[in-house]
């Protein structure tokens, strides 16, 4: 994206330059983490585990650390507001086919994964904190977990929006049925996450999906000051009123959890084998079927 966040690094040499390395996150890798003044902490996902288009894969790391990540959010007391953004050419990637092959064939990596899941979705609605998040081009896979659950969520006009479960083979578990149709509405959510469309970030601020879509080259810049906003706002008042709101979230908890046991358990099944497939070959998948119920 071109436009940069507000006392980016290039100024490093001012006092109020952002830390490209506090320590309280020095053990994270997939993550860049950048304290900026006023209480502001800038989650980058640096795609360390990119795929061939540039873009953040959730690998085994980023998916850990993206479940960890809101955890130590909320115990640093230096930071009032979360702002998590992706570098290059979009948010996040969908996850490593290496990773979901391994979660077809193991069943330690797949409670594993499955446990980092839940963590990521119950971590980010249990965070204190007011989190921010910036969507430009793809939003897909772990990191649109944190993007839709973020308390405000900027798109840019421009962004695509799209869970992928349901072209994988398995069940739409990780996020979508505790958050999309209280945002968007039963009818969008199901035509989005049973046909697997992408949803444009204009689109999605139309039905509700995220907060505000703006321009990609206005999109870092509305990020930030809406964060300066929530962290010069009485800090009581925010944090409060975001758990009373979460708590809509935490009765869609058994829902949540009966979808990501149904997706879970599709990682065990013959589709997810075809879909991952059919991605790597880049071809339409031929799902083997069977009778789910």
């Amino acid at each position: 994206m071109s436009n940069q966040p507000p006392e980016s690094a290039e100024s490093a040499a001012s006092p109020d330059a952002p830390d490209r390395n506090p320590d309280f996150y020095a053990h994270y890798e997939s993550l860049q983490l950048r304290r900026h003044p006023h209480g502001i902490l800038e989650i980058v996902m640096n795609g360390a585990g990119a795929n061939r288009s540039g873009l953040a894969t959730a690998d085994a790391r980023m998916h850990r650390e993206l479940a960890d990540i809101w955890r130590d959010i909320d115990r640093d007391n230096e930071t009032r507001v979360a702002v998590i953004r992706g570098e290059g050419k979009g948010f996040s990637a969908g996850g490593d086919l290496h990773l979901v092959e391994q979660m077809a064939t193991d069943f330690d990596v797949r409670t594993r994964v499955w446990r980092e899941a839940r963590d990521l979705v119950y971590n980010v609605i249990n965070c204190s904190k007011p989190i921010v998040s910036a969507m430009h081009g793809p939003a897909v896979g772990a990191g649109l977990v944190a993007g839709l659950l973020a308390d405000i969520s900027i798109a840019a006009k421009t962004a695509r929006i799209i869970d992928g479960h349901t072209r994988l083979g398995v069940a739409a578990g990780d996020h979508a049925a505790i958050v999309w149709p209280l945002l968007c509405g039963m009818a969008k959510a199901k035509y989005y996450l049973l046909l697997c469309e992408p949803v444009s970030g204009e689109e999605a601020e139309r039905i509700g999906l995220v907060s505000r879509a703006v321009d990609e080259s206005a999109l870092l810049s509305t990020a930030f000051e809406v964060a300066e906003k929530l962290a010069h706002g009485s800090q009581t008042a925010i944090r409060w009123t975001k758990y009373a709101l979460n708590n809509w979230l935490r009765l869609a908890g058994p829902t949540f959890d009966t979808s990501l046991a149904l997706e879970f358990m599709g990682f065990a099944g013959p589709d997810v084998r075809e879909g991952v497939s059919s991605l790597r070959e880049r071809r339409p998948a031929d799902f083997p079927g069977g009778e789910p119920f």
